[in-house]
């Protein structure tokens, strides 16, 4: 059997070309530049199983990944072994502690052990592992210094009975360079669930395939009546998370930082992306005038990167996943304090995307895109009417912000258009054409 150091030493050689392959790594925008090992815990001897910590270094970003690894015949990452990965759910139900690192389950949670993992294939930013039918552990391949907002906002959901999450059932937690990280977390699988994304992009296909339904309320999968339930689904998450960790209000000098922040934000990708350049003034008076006219503005932990891939329709209504925030975002950035408006206006942005998601690449049909318009019309509609049907007063109907719920959503737009340049260039008009229509129609 190979010793774990020359395991890692194996392991460091491989992961410059390897971890660019990699669906969750964040990096595939620069070549990888160097990788050092950080800490390595050996979670079990036979079959060998290693919890590895990389610092990876590109030009000017260095940031940590976890990653398992096993010499079980040969060396190899090991998520998507089964019989390892249920050795994390056993120590979670065991509540033990190796090196340092804490493998705990909620207090009021009991485990079920012995259960093999299989991973979800289709996850990005993280690695997610479903044990039976019971129990996913998300794994957080980035590691991030400090609370995990995640895990932070979920147990502070349960606290208040929020009916709109999957329950937190346990966690595994450490140290790095002296400060907190977190691991992973297990919480509730719902394996009837399914996902918003499929269930809109599902109804936009019976629109474009229904040669004789001319609107998209007489199509038969017609999405507005679930757009409204998860407006009020959203809206009811606020209003808990408000409930368990507070609110406040929003000071002019928090708003012009957050204007401040969108300008900086809109100069770094004009640079990168000049297809964005003709749209630059339009945007920096959009984000200029959410300063003016506005009303009272209340920040507090929300979402923080809301979209139709993060919400689960179940037999009994909405749930909302992965509170995690914008994952390119700096840590202190995603812990902070923001306007659930931002949550609004990332599901607005969600509904677009799902109406033109059938038109990428695809030659221009005027009749097609009347209905993804149409289509988006309608859901965002209805969306931001059940959110006000739920929402708490001091946000209340979420389009009497209006100017400021438009800034909102072409800075998510702006942060689109840099995330489809490095990363799908083919979907880069999605956002380029809302911004185009956003800016002209005004508020």
């Amino acid at each position: 059997m190979t010793e774990p150091q020359e395991l890692v030493e194996k392991l460091l050689t491989e992961l410059p070309g390897w971890l660019p392959a990699q669906r969750w790594f964040a990096g595939k925008d620069r070549p990888v530049g160097s990788v050092r090992p950080l800490r390595t815990t050996v979670l079990l001897e036979e079959p060998r199983l290693l919890h590895v910590v990389v610092e990876v270094e590109q030009a000017d970003r260095v940031e940590a990944y976890q990653l398992l690894v096993t010499d079980r015949d040969e060396s190899y990452e090991a998520t998507g072994d089964g019989e390892l990965t249920g050795h994390l759910l056993d120590l979670m139900a065991q509540g033990r502690e190796i090196d340092g690192l804490s493998f705990e389950h909620e207090p009021d949670a009991e485990l079920t052990d012995g259960l093999r993992g299989r991973p979800i294939t289709s996850e990005q930013s993280n690695t997610s592992i479903i044990f039976g039918s019971q129990y996913i552990l998300k794994l957080f391949r980035k590691l991030s210094y400090g609370p995990n907002p995640d895990l932070v906002l979920h147990r502070a959901l349960r606290g208040v009975g929020c009916e709109h999450i999957a329950q937190p059932l346990g966690s595994i937690t450490g140290e790095l360079n002296g400060e907190q990280v977190t691991i992973g977390m297990l919480q509730q699988f719902l394996p009837d669930a399914v996902d918003g994304w499929a269930m809109a992009t599902t109804s936009v296909r019976d629109l474009m395939a229904d040669s004789e339904a001319l609107h998209a309320d007489q199509a038969g999968g017609d999405f507005a009546a679930e757009a409204n339930r998860l407006g009020q689904a959203v809206a009811t998450v606020h209003a808990d998370l408000e409930r368990a960790l507070g609110q406040q209000d929003a000071d002019d000098d928090d708003i012009a930082a957050t204007v401040r922040a969108m300008g900086s934000r809109l100069d770094r990708v004009a640079e990168m992306v000049p297809a964005l350049g003709p749209f630059v003034p339009a945007l920096r008076e959009a984000f200029d005038k959410a300063l003016d006219g506005r009303s009272t503005i209340v920040v507090q932990n929300i979402h923080g990167d809301l979209h139709l891939g993060q919400v689960l329709r179940t037999v009994n209504g909405w749930l909302l996943i992965d509170f995690e925030g914008e994952p390119a975002a700096p840590a202190a950035e995603r812990a902070a304090l923001k306007s659930p408006l931002r949550d609004v206006a990332g599901m607005l942005r969600s509904f677009d995307y799902a109406a033109h998601q059938m038109l990428v690449g695809q030659d221009e049909d005027p009749l097609l895109t009347e209905r993804a318009l149409e289509w988006a019309r309608r859901n965002r509609a209805a969306f931001c009417e059940g959110y006000a049907d739920a929402a708490a007063e001091a946000v209340g109907d979420p389009r009497r912000h209006g100017e400021l719920l438009r800034a909102f959503e072409l800075d998510k737009a702006v942060y689109e258009v840099a995330y489809e340049y490095a990363n799908r260039p083919e979907w880069l008009t999605v956002p380029l054409s809302s911004i185009a229509r956003i800016t002209g129609e005004g508020a």
